[in-house]
């Protein structure tokens, strides 16, 4: 494909009305290619269907893979492999077709049963999805991870960007890290974010959110720009009392809060110390204050 080539039209079919599928058949519908058939089993999933794909047909999978040029599959990680092997084992694929998978986790091996038949391409949207036409507005400028073999990377590419995101290339052998990072840093966040507003709501905030979403904010902007150098609060000060004096108080919260304080705090001291921010004595004292207290002997 030249630069500025317009890729050619495509009948496209959805294997999972899921929150990502339904999205990307509509991003991909809207950038002119035709999606001609969606597989959707439970009630959520098909009014995702009927709302994002309109008059989009439900079908079998089988039959959605047989009448596509793009095979579209946006199952669960851990669903993928043997879904692919089961569609090989059945003959369902048409040679020659793309099918695009939009798993984080997996590259290429997990396709390589089809490969005899199939062009296979990975293109994970690295965005978290409602289910919603709010999602097609996200989209713009979303980076998705491209995993693809050397004559389809070009292809790939030029899909992401139809559908309004940005390419970002990922080898095979870092697709496991990739996505590990991308957790880490999205669904954990949920969690951290989730358990502060908890403590505040415990210590007496009616309204956590709006005491929380100006703070974070500007951690978030912070990290994103400074990477350690951002850090602040007691860890990288060397407060080691007002730590312990936090390990103190948590333990009145729901089990998962203080060890993930603990977990997260050892993890920033260490960070601040290879950062220049915290001196060896004071990593030492707020990590001492971290230790769990020893039972008497």
């Amino acid at each position: 494909m030249s630069q500025g080539e317009q890729p050619a039209r495509l009948r496209v079919g959805v294997v999972g009305a899921g929150r990502v599928g339904a999205v990307l058949g509509a991003a991909l519908a809207r950038a002119g290619h035709r999606v001609v058939a969606v597989s959707a089993v439970s009630p959520a999933s098909r009014e995702r269907a009927a709302s994002l794909l309109p008059g989009v047909p439900v079908l079998p999978v089988p039959v959605v893979v047989a009448a596509a040029e793009l095979v579209l599959l946006t199952v669960p990680d851990d669903e993928l492999a043997p879904l692919v092997r089961g569609l090989t084992a059945t003959s369902a694929w048409v040679p020659g077709q793309l099918v695009v998978h939009t798993s984080g986790r997996h590259g290429l091996a997990v396709m390589e049963p089809a490969r005899a038949s199939v062009s296979p391409l990975a293109l994970h949207p690295a965005m978290t999805f409602e289910g919603s036409s709010v999602d097609l507005q996200r989209l713009a400028g979303c980076c998705f991870g491209v995993t693809a073999p050397p004559a389809l990377r070009l292809v790939g590419e030029a899909l992401v960007v139809e559908m309004g995101g940005e390419p970002v290339w990922v080898l095979d052998a870092d697709r496991p890290a990739y996505h590990a990072a991308l957790t880490h840093g999205a669904n954990h966040l949920v969690t951290l974010v989730a358990q502060a507003m908890q403590m505040l709501r415990s210590a007496g905030v009616a309204a956590p959110d709006r005491v929380l979403a100006p703070l974070l904010s500007a951690a978030l902007d912070g990290a994103l720009r400074h990477g350690d150098l951002a850090l602040t609060g007691p860890v990288s000060r060397g407060d080691a009392d007002t730590v312990a004096a936090h390990v103190g108080e948590l333990g009145d919260e729901t089990a998962d809060v203080l060890p993930t304080y603990v977990a997260l705090a050892r993890a920033t001291a260490v960070r601040a110390l290879a950062a220049g921010r915290l001196s060896p004595q004071a990593t030492a004292r707020v990590l001492d204050a971290l230790a769990p207290t020893k039972e008497p002997q």
